[in-house]
């Protein structure tokens, strides 16, 4: 059975600020090069079958500095899309366009709704349950990991809001005998 682990990029100046930051293409700032270099004391490439990461820059500079220079492009790893938010913080949101905001509630407005990203990230789900390997790793995203761990466990997408992902944090889905479990989170 494979194990899947979750890697959220290191900071940008945008995940610093709180911005929502999907189709945005933003690099690592320093810090999140240094997060993500941290990351090599914890992951070892050589255990993976399967690499995939966001066709973003964050995420492929993420799986770079942690040491993982074979990785294959996976559109389906994307950001939640964030349509006519982008670029705005929660609170902004909340002031300006939409008192009581949540995505997994609410959505955004010329975004992708929370059907659409669950179907996409089904498909990594499938595609990692199908692979035969040991141990999958994704580099990703917030919002779309914690996405990617509700489809695993077969949870509803509301459930997303009790499942923040810190920057450069590792994660860690598989079996718990019978059922699909979170190994690790965050760590």
């Amino acid at each position: 059975m494979t194990d899947l682990y979750l890697v959220r990029h290191g900071e940008t100046e945008w995940s610093k600020s709180g911005q929502h930051t999907s189709v945005t293409d933003l690099e690592l700032t320093e810090h999140g090069v240094e997060q993500a270099k941290s990351l090599r004391d914890r992951l070892d490439p050589a255990e993976f079958g399967l690499v995939l990461s966001s066709p973003r820059t964050r995420a492929q500079q993420t799986a770079r500095y942690a040491g993982f220079t074979d990785f294959e492009i996976d559109d389906d790893l994307q950001e939640w899309n964030y349509g006519d938010y982008e670029g705005l913080t929660s609170k902004t949101i909340r002031k300006e366009h939409h008192p009581g905001w949540r995505i997994w509630f609410n959505g955004c407005p010329n975004g992708e709704s929370a059907e659409q990203v669950r179907a996409r990230l089904t498909h990594v789900v499938r595609r990692v349950r199908e692979s035969g390997v040991d141990k999958a790793i994704c580099f990703g995203h917030g919002h779309s990991s914690r996405v990617l761990a509700l489809s695993w466990l077969d949870f509803p997408i509301i459930f997303g809001q009790s499942f923040p992902v810190e920057v450069a944090s590792v994660s860690v889905l598989g079996r718990e005998k019978e059922s699909w479990a979170i190994l690790r989170w965050n760590s």
